[in-house]
């Protein structure tokens, strides 16, 4: 698998202040090469429509000379990149449960806007081997999987005008969750991967996310514990609670895990197409053994299936994987000294 160990390159061209000043300072081709040499073999780039157009849709072209830096950057340390939509107009999964506040499969205009930045795109990057397009970040309502299939069936035909051979990569709704992996319909080609992302149990992965309005902000959560104890706690969370409070598995920790992948393994294996985890990772600020003890499982199944994957994040946004917090679990994440 080409696309095997990453990591993602959050709060650089995505959820950020979107200034010049920000740009040019949080990440430097030291980090590049600091993430080459812990043995990564690519980066998943986050990218709000905001660095690459403005509000009337014309191309921020002083953005794309900083993109092309980065690129180039990977390019020398041997990386492979994702350029992944992190948010388009009309759409951003922050927004995805208040009302009226995202209008992408409302409004045919802004569907045309999506897809033309995705034929801008694959002009300007179709031709080079070490990229890979990521349609767009975390699909949340569940209401939104079919008219999803047919706007991702569009823009694969779309790119494919200007590229046949890049691979385009695309997960389904209710936060990419692995669960909704089988809603996606058949793949177009051959150069297709799904995708999902894994943060179960969330009450563990999230504890003290001041952006999760039901989750305590003094509460310690441990990994593992009693299946039941998960379930009960886990009702708060409401939608993002719902895997585990559902959940089957008698034990918390591989039983459930291979619970929550299960069905988009044996749906990747029955159309014939690779699966990616394009974000997993333990918030900050949970129990550092614990944060071990989780990614030892997860990984461990990713590499069974064959599954790659990008850690969640490089750097700050809750998920410090250069910070102090991972100094002790980060020789298993990367599997060599540092």
């Amino acid at each position: 698998m080409v696309y095997k160990r990453g990591i993602n390159l959050g709060g650089y061209f995505s959820q950020c202040e979107h200034t010049r000043e920000h740009y040019e300072h949080f990440i430097s081709e030291k980090d590049i090469c600091r993430i080459a040499e812990w043995g990564f073999d690519h980066v998943r780039v986050p990218m709000d429509y905001e660095f690459l157009e403005t509000e009337e849709g014309d191309d921020r072209e002083e953005n794309y000379i900083l993109l092309e830096r980065l690129l180039g950057w990977c390019r020398n340390a041997g990386l492979r990149v994702i350029l992944d939509l992190h948010k388009t107009a009309g759409y951003d999964f922050n927004d995805a449960q208040e009302q009226g506040r995202n209008r992408l499969f409302e409004e045919r205009s802004l569907q045309e806007r999506f897809l033309a930045l995705w034929q801008r795109l694959a002009q300007r990057f179709g031709d080079r081997e070490d990229i890979a397009f990521e349609l767009l970040n975390e699909l949340v309502n569940p209401e939104y999987a079919a008219p999803w299939n047919q706007l991702a069936a569009e823009a694969v035909k779309v790119i494919r005008q200007e590229t046949a051979n890049t691979l385009i990569i695309y997960g389904g709704v209710e936060w990419n969750s692995a669960k909704s992996v089988p809603m996606l319909g058949r793949p177009l080609d051959e150069n297709i991967m799904y995708t999902f992302h894994y943060y179960e149990p969330l009450l563990f992965t999230h504890q003290k996310a001041c952006w999760v309005a039901a989750m305590k902000p003094d509460e310690e959560i441990p990994y593992p514990k009693e299946m039941e104890w998960y379930r009960k706690k886990s009702l708060a969370l409401g939608l993002q609670g719902m895997p585990v409070a559902n959940a089957k598995a008698s034990e918390m920790g591989l039983e459930f895990h291979e619970e929550m992948l299960g069905e988009a393994i044996a749906y990747a294996k029955e159309m014939g197409i690779s699966l990616y985890c394009g974000e997993f990772g333990v918030i900050e600020l949970a129990p550092e053994a614990d944060t071990g003890r989780w990614f030892q499982d997860v990984i461990s199944l990713f590499d069974r299936y064959g599954i790659g994957y990008a850690l969640w994040s490089y750097k700050e946004m809750s998920f410090d994987f250069a910070g102090g917090h991972y100094d002790s679990v980060r020789n298993l994440l990367v599997g060599q000294e540092v």
